[in-house]
């Protein structure tokens, strides 16, 4: 369970901090505010202080100590609780007053003293203040960003592997000393792994990630100089580091990897005095086969990988605002966008089709006395109940709360009237293991499209009208909105 602070308690910018009970002894601390406010203090380093103070806490106490598991920090109940208690006596520093000492951490709230359990503190919640999943967001994105960092990994190792062919065919072509032999094997072997970890050690992966693009650029550059500039190579050298800045970053990047490329060009050229030599030899050419085929190819696979990824995300987004989250039905907006389509079907062709509501009859007396889950449960129910009952052409919706939207395409109201009976039939055989005694009862209220519907909240109004004469009548019935078709 993880739980914020009441309105007003912090500032604005003090808003996201969050505790999440992990077990009966322990609890996680997050404040992630840490890594992007404008103080500069990094999740792990505020992280760090209070670590060092439960550490404290749970050597007076004896206590289970502290540990960090990924970027959290893990603790004894009853050091953290000390440390609460502890926090409770200090002045509060939500208004930005300065500790003294890196141990006197704002980090810890006091509703570290809760008990343990499932138990919360009263003052540290109320129905407004419960944010759902909060850290899941933080969580998501700095996965995505590890993933960014072995993305480019792998390119980075293939491309620079490939590259210290191009650049060791044209030193030997050069003569060039052992030095230069020996930076470029580091820079093509051992940088591509340095990188990585300079990346994912970070706070901010991605942030570290563009700079090691950066460096890749600037370094790219010094090789340039080096080759005297030979033609195929150095060509080929600047268009790669420039394809993958443009598919990570796109022109910006680009423009200021560019600027570090010409810089470590005209740099390197000056200092070492080298001259301009830009024939390319059989030899040379060869050499830069590999990298000029491999490299292309491995960046297509990965942006179709990352295309295809996007595609099947779309779509999962798109389903998820079609679909309910209990029930698995179609939600409000889909159902009334399906109910539209046949209403404009059959303006268009004068075929029939009715619109009914169903209602779960006294749902809140079934929460009240079995419980939400129960309530849930019997939903869901209804939901398949509806699925087996009604055909593929005709359209399941939940409407709100215990109510769903039933669309009958060429259906008169007697046809909706036998569906109705069907799914009544089926409901009251429904049993529950949670409450053996309950009996599901539904009423269903119907409207056939006429040339008075207008439109669907027209057609919407009227079976939610019989839907309460249906009610009215003693509930577990269907009654329809032409007198003729009531039953």
């Amino acid at each position: 369970r993880m739980v914020a602070p009441k309105a007003g308690a912090l500032p604005r910018r003090r808003a996201t901090r969050w505790q999440w009970h992990v077990g009966s002894d322990a609890w996680v601390f997050l404040d992630p505010v840490d890594v992007r406010g404008g103080r500069g203090k990094t999740l792990r380093r505020c992280l760090g202080r209070v670590k060092e103070r439960v550490e404290w806490k749970a050597r007076e106490r004896n206590s289970m100590p502290c540990r960090w598991q990924g970027n959290c920090v893990v603790g004894g109940m009853r050091a953290i609780s000390a440390v609460g208690e502890e926090q409770r006596r200090r002045p509060s520093n939500v208004a930005g007053e300065r500790h003294e000492g890196r141990a006197e951490a704002r980090a810890v709230p006091a509703s570290f003293a809760a008990g343990v359990g499932d138990r919360l503190p009263r003052d540290s919640l109320s129905a407004n203040d419960v944010i759902e999943n909060p850290m899941r967001a933080v969580s998501a994105n700095h996965v995505r960003d590890l993933r960014f960092v072995r993305r480019v990994h792998l390119l980075r190792t293939l491309g620079l592997g490939l590259g210290v062919l191009c650049v060791a065919s044209v030193l030997r072509l050069h003569e060039e000393p052992l030095g230069w032999w020996i930076l470029l094997v580091a820079h093509g072997l051992a940088w591509p792994h340095a990188a990585w970890l300079l990346a994912m050690r970070s706070a901010d992966p991605r942030r570290a990630e563009l700079r090691n693009l950066m460096v890749d650029s600037a370094l790219g550059g010094v090789w340039i100089a080096v080759m005297q500039f030979n033609l195929l190579p150095s060509v080929l050298l600047a268009t790669m580091l420039s394809v993958d800045k443009v598919s990570v970053g796109g022109p910006l990047l680009l423009a200021r990897t560019s600027t570090l490329l010409v810089a470590g060009c005209v740099l390197t050229s000056a200092a070492l005095g080298v001259p301009i030599d830009v024939s390319t030899p059989m030899s040379v050419i060869v050499a830069c086969m590999p990298f000029l085929v491999a490299y292309p190819l491995a960046i297509c696979l990965v942006t179709h990988s990352l295309a295809r990824k996007l595609v099947r995300q779309n779509r999962r987004l798109d389903e998820l605002g079609r679909t309910d989250g209990l029930t698995r039905l179609d939600n409000r907006r889909q159902g009334f966008a399906s109910a539209e389509t046949e209403l404009a079907r059959h303006r268009r062709t004068g075929r029939p089709a009715v619109l009914a509501i169903l209602d779960v009859d006294r749902f809140k007396e079934i929460n009240d006395r079995y419980g939400h889950p129960t309530g849930d449960e019997v939903l869901c129910a209804v939901a398949d109940t509806l699925r087996q009952c009604c055909r593929a052409v005709d359209v399941v919706a939940r409407y709100g709360g215990d109510e769903f939207l039933l669309v009958f395409s060429e259906t008169d109201l007697r046809g909706a009237e036998v569906a109705a009976k069907r799914i009544r039939r089926q409901l009251d055989a429904l049993t529950f293991e949670n409450a053996p005694d309950l009996r599901c009862t539904v009423s269903v209220g119907a409207a056939e499209a006429n040339h008075e519907t207008t439109n669907i909240g027209a057609w919407i109004q009227r079976a939610d009208a019989a839907l309460y004469r249906a009610k009215d009548a003693g509930r577990d019935r269907f009654m329809g909105a032409a007198p003729l078709a009531t039953s």
